[in-house]
């Protein structure tokens, strides 16, 4: 094969990168490869897509029903920017989705229906290379070689999706959760590997299911990720999970749900053109200390402009 172009080889580049925050991110517990990527400053990015899950609660696996068999339809549209700080660069991700809920679960003895359409709880999340991502512009990253980055980001969930308090099972969750995290990236040719650790903190929803007081303690999680460039804006990740905590309390009373599990998945992105590129990924759950597994599988349409490309 001939050597590749600064001009090819910065279309691949810009492929290679997008919204970490997908449709994953929009659902609890979720695998997110490449969330410390570089990407040149003032670069914008757009997405799209769909998502399906099925088995347990994907957007708030704590809640206290047995065992869920429910399947969620979302559409999901997202929006990214680049920015500089102290000469490393940073980026806001905002997602919005919507979705239809719908299938069973057991509550207090007793097979329960639940069908509930509309908006799902919006993500913000903004994130800071703090080593390893100049700020560099579109020609300068043409030049670009990724080794380590050293990362950290905030994402706060806000309560905008569907509720009914009569209901146990929600797509919105009527209350807040903020989520501090630490990245590293560290590339080793065409394959790189990442790590991230974080903690997501809950406040109180007051209005539970009939207007108990439901807290939630803090939820402890690590995610790992080995990602394999196979051509220029072409890659492939295997991805797992691990969460632990997150025990519930109702009015006072502490449940016998403290969290314990483990995830797998997978994605693929390919370039479609110089400005777009597309991206399929699924994850399953392999073990759940509660029982609430769930599978989800998402397709995503990117779109990238800014920055002078």
């Amino acid at each position: 094969m001939g050597t590749v172009s600064n001009a090819s080889r910065r279309i691949g580049y810009l492929a290679l990168l997008g919204l970490g925050l997908t449709a994953e991110g929009a659902f609890a517990q979720s695998i997110e490869p490449r969330n410390y990527s570089n990407a040149p400053v003032g670069m914008n990015f757009a997405i799209a897509g769909i998502a399906r899950s099925t088995g347990g609660v994907a957007f708030d696996p704590a809640l206290p029903v047995k065992n869920p068999d429910l399947r969620v339809w979302a559409g999901f549209a997202g929006y990214a920017r680049v920015f500089e700080l102290g000469g490393q660069t940073g980026r806001v991700d905002l997602v919005l989705p919507y979705a239809s809920l719908s299938g069973t679960a057991d509550y207090a003895g007793r097979v329960v229906t639940r069908e509930q359409q509309g908006l799902g709880d919006s993500v913000l999340r903004v994130s800071y290379n703090m080593l390893g991502a100049p700020a560099l512009t579109v020609p300068e990253f043409s030049h670009y070689t990724p080794d380590l980055v050293v990362g950290v980001s905030l994402e706060v969930v806000a309560p905008t999706g569907a509720y009914d308090d009569r209901k146990a099972v929600n797509l919105g969750s009527n209350r807040w959760a903020i989520k501090p995290e630490f990245g590293l990236s560290k590339a080793l040719g065409p394959y790189s590997l990442e790590l991230a650790t974080a903690v997501t903190f809950y406040t109180t929803n007051e209005d539970f299911f009939g207007g108990s007081e439901r807290k939630q303690d803090p939820l402890y999680s690590t995610q790992v990720h080995g990602v394999y460039t196979f051509a220029p804006g072409a890659w492939v990740s295997l991805s797992a999970n691990y969460y632990q905590g997150g025990r519930t309390h109702i009015d006072g009373k502490a449940g016998n749900d403290l969290q314990e599990n483990w995830r797998l998945g997978a994605t693929v992105a390919m370039p479609l053109n110089r400005y777009q590129s597309v991206k399929f990924t699924a994850s399953n759950g392999v073990y759940a200390r509660t029982g609430n597994n769930m599978s989800l599988m998402a397709l995503a349409l990117q779109t990238r402009w800014g920055a002078g490309l």
